[in-house]
């Protein structure tokens, strides 16, 4: 396996672990990672301050980590971030701040982050729109915002062919791809979201192949074993492999009467376990 495809395999693991760890469906925040950054864990944004796997610009990203962080062993960052009387999220210790930033581009973190992001907006959406939440309005969320995405869903429905830079002038400077086509002509609020729907399900199905959740799971395990380096306690890389693959079948494919597929999508002792030892062997 190349260099690059390691790479790949890890970031897609990393993604099926945030997947399991918060019931967000592993098919949208694979089809969200790759168009928002092509599964690039260090891609930037050129007109904010976007960064990594999931393009998090900063104060989104220190909002997140601040409420969900020391869940998923980032108490530290959680406790350094402070919220002023204005609202912004500061870090006072330029360094600590830097670290913290520097998590979007670790595939574990982000991908945890992203996903956690994606549980709330679903919760609030939900409620405001009296419906449940689709993948792309929760692209859409994760784009303009929760405001923003209210604000774009609740207009579209009431005119469809309104245009997209109209309402949001600042999104559409910054973002001229997606609020204007290839000739300069304004999209409307229904064409951007059905490109955003194209994009999300064409993202997840070219990045995944054939390959599921569970057997990323897998493969994240089988790519760490150096030579069995203990994870926890008596157990080795190789254990994990051999639990996981005993439990939930290799790559993907349970046993008779062992954890499924649709299991992984909701945290049980067993999921926990595997996604306990698959941060360890990362390096997390």
């Amino acid at each position: 396996m190349t260099v690059n495809a390691i790479t790949a395999t890890r970031i897609q693991s990393a993604i099926a672990l945030a997947s399991s760890r918060t019931g967000i469906d592993f098919d949208y925040l694979l089809g969200q990672a790759k168009l928002e950054s092509g599964l690039d864990a260090t891609a930037r944004a050129g007109t904010s301050s976007a960064t990594g796997l999931y393009q998090f610009i900063e104060q989104s990203w220190l909002a997140v980590v601040k409420k969900h962080g020391a869940e998923h062993g980032m108490g530290w960052a959680a406790d350094s971030i402070g919220r002023g009387a204005n609202g912004r999220l500061s870090v006072a210790d330029p360094g600590t701040r830097q670290a913290i930033l520097n998590l979007r581009n670790d595939p574990a973190a982000a991908s945890l982050m992203a996903a956690e992001h994606a549980g709330d907006n679903k919760a609030a959406l939900e409620g405001r729109l009296g419906r449940e939440a689709t993948g792309t309005d929760l692209y859409m969320a994760h784009f303009l915002g929760l405001g923003g995405a209210s604000k774009f869903l609740s207009r579209m429905q009431a005119e469809p062919d309104a245009t997209g830079a109209a309402l949001f002038p600042a999104a559409a400077r910054a973002n001229r791809n997606v609020f204007y086509d290839r000739g300069g002509a304004p999209r409307s609020l229904t064409r951007i979201y059905e490109r955003f729907a194209a994009k999300l399900e064409g993202g997840a199905a070219g990045a995944s192949g054939s390959t599921s959740p569970v057997g990323y799971a897998s493969q994240a395990l089988e790519l760490e074993l150096d030579g069995g380096t203990v994870i926890t306690g008596a157990e080795s890389a190789t254990d994990a492999l051999a639990w996981a693959n005993t439990t939930l079948g290799r790559f993907g494919k349970p046993q008779a009467g062992t954890a499924t597929a649709a299991s992984l999508m909701r945290p049980t002792p067993d999921t926990a376990r595997l996604a306990y030892m698959m941060l360890a062997s990362m390096g997390a």
